[in-house]
């Protein structure tokens, strides 16, 4: 059984570091010593910096006391065996083990292992970073956050093997400080913490080898979360029927767009018609109508007052999203209310989130699906902590609410997770430029719109984030400072279709 990768050529399963070390052991239990993995994975980093930097002749490794500094070791050896100026500075006196094999190795090669000390001066073209790996889950010591400092100093290229030294593997969150690195080469599982978090800050381009371990390894440990392919489910998902009426492709529902915020409700129902929704409604203001409408007149714009009555239109949608502009005053209340009460397929974003933080009972025992679409800051009102706290642990924080509230979580961000309280999903998609207003609007509305056309929330959520993303990579091609929400509207087509 082959080892299931996506459409971008990396591992679609990802893990926390306890379980790549028992895929570590089940590998070495299999027939290769731990040496030879070590020595594998020597090779393939190595083999990554001569493609990198084919010019380079000078490379510093700095090495640590475990696996990792082994792995370090090999390189160093690899280099000076091609003839290139290399020196390993350690901040381990005692090694064991591998790592122990493996610096025997440098030597033998004459590379001269020297301790390292803040006086190290820099005679390098490539530096490589064999500091730490997948253990490290606190405050760093200061020897080595005195070493990663040196390095981030340096001016030349970094090279990190299996993760740069001070990420959590786990979290994607520093601890403390972390290696800048330009390339990461990670082996035999891809670890979670290199797509989420701050990660994407530090790690690089990620390269990945599984250094031959057998694919009967990986059915032995269940992956904590899977990288989504958009690609695959759009090619899964398949053409529309010849005979396809837009009854068949659903009827989304957007209730938002109190005073000022007008063009949250339009942008959420523009992504939603976008997206292949049959048909669209938007609630709003009544002064807002010939708004939404000028705007994108495929709408069905409906004015609505206070006191107004949403029964009808409710029975109709086939999924609601509810908070784009939504607002917290009593007109927002009043309409979040019936709509809670309601129980239909719902999309909750922006001020739905802020309301359901206030009255967060509102939605127990409910049967229709419900998904919660939070940036960390909402997250952390859902969860009643500090927006810190949220980001410490994504992954935690998406299963938390996940469970709290019985829904699927999408929790935004570099490296935007999918969770629904069991399953762990992680989007690849996107890029800086999305950093600005509207574009949680789109995403609520693209993922109503394939709840509408059939989708489950997961799998809604999955392949709604895959898109946005996608959409925003491809607005970006013009520069990422200056894109707008509607840019990444104006893309969602050709991707949608692009399979």
């Amino acid at each position: 059984m082959a080892v299931e990768m996506n459409t971008d050529g990396y591992p679609q399963a990802v893990y926390r570091a306890e379980q790549v070390r028992e895929l570590d052991r089940l590998a070495i239990a299999s027939g290769p010593s731990g040496f030879e993995l070590m020595c594998r994975a020597g090779q393939v980093a190595f083999d990554e910096l001569r493609r990198r930097w084919p010019d380079a002749t000078a490379v510093d490794v700095y090495c640590g006391g475990g696996n990792n500094g082994g792995d370090g070791y090999i390189v160093a050896a690899l280099a000076a065996q091609q003839g290139m100026s290399v020196r390993c500075l350690s901040l381990k006196h005692e090694l064991k083990g591998e790592a122990l094999r493996a610096a025997a190795r440098a030597r033998a090669a004459g590379v001269p292992i020297i301790q390292w000390s803040p006086q190290c001066a820099l005679r390098a073209a490539v530096v490589v970073d064999a500091l730490l790996g997948t253990g490290v889950n606190s405050e760093l010591r200061p020897i080595y956050r005195e070493a990663i400092e040196q390095i981030n100093r340096r001016a030349c290229p970094v090279l990190a093997i299996d993760l740069p030294s001070g990420l959590h593997a786990d979290t994607g969150m520093p601890c403390g400080d972390c290696v800048l690195a330009d390339v990461t080469v990670s082996f035999i599982g891809l670890k979670q913490g290199l797509c989420t978090g701050l990660a994407a800050e530090v790690v690089g381009d990620v390269v990945f080898d599984r250094l031959a371990v057998p694919a009967e390894v990986y059915q032995q440990v269940r992956p904590s979360a899977r990288r989504i392919d958009g690609v695959a489910m759009l090619g899964q998902w398949g053409p529309r029927s010849a005979s396809s009426h837009k009854g068949q492709a659903g009827h989304v529902l957007v209730v938002g767009g109190d005073y000022g915020m007008a063009g949250a409700a339009a942008l959420a129902s523009a992504a939603a018609a976008r997206s292949g929704a049959g048909l669209v409604s938007c609630l709003t203001r009544p002064e807002h109508v010939a708004i939404i409408v000028s705007v994108r007149p495929e709408v069905m714009a409906h004015g609505l007052g206070p006191g107004a009555v949403l029964a009808e239109q409710l029975s109709r949608a086939s999924v609601v999203a509810l908070g784009p502009g939504l607002g917290q005053q009593a007109w927002g209340r009043e309409l979040w209310q019936q709509v809670i009460a309601a129980d239909r397929p719902l999309v909750l974003d922006a001020d739905g989130l802020n309301l359901l933080a206030q009255q967060p009972d509102a939605v127990a025992g409910r049967s229709a699906a419900l998904v919660l679409t939070p940036h960390p800051g909402e997250a952390a009102r859902l969860l009643e902590c500090s927006v810190a706290e949220v980001q410490r642990d994504r992954f935690a924080a998406v299963t938390a609410l996940a469970r709290r509230y019985a829904a699927v979580v999408v929790l935004k961000g570099a490296g935007t997770l999918v969770g629904d309280g069991d399953r762990m999903w992680i989007n690849a998609t996107g890029n800086p430029g999305m950093a600005s207003g509207g574009m949680g609007d789109v995403l609520s509305g693209v993922i109503a719109a394939l709840m509408a056309q059939g989708m489950s929330a997961e799998d809604a959520c999955c392949l709604g984030v895959d898109m946005h993303g996608r959409a925003a990579d491809r607005a970006a091609q013009r520069g990422q400072r200056g894109l707008l929400a509607g840019d990444v509207i104006h893309e969602l087509r050709g991707v949608i279709n692009a399979v």
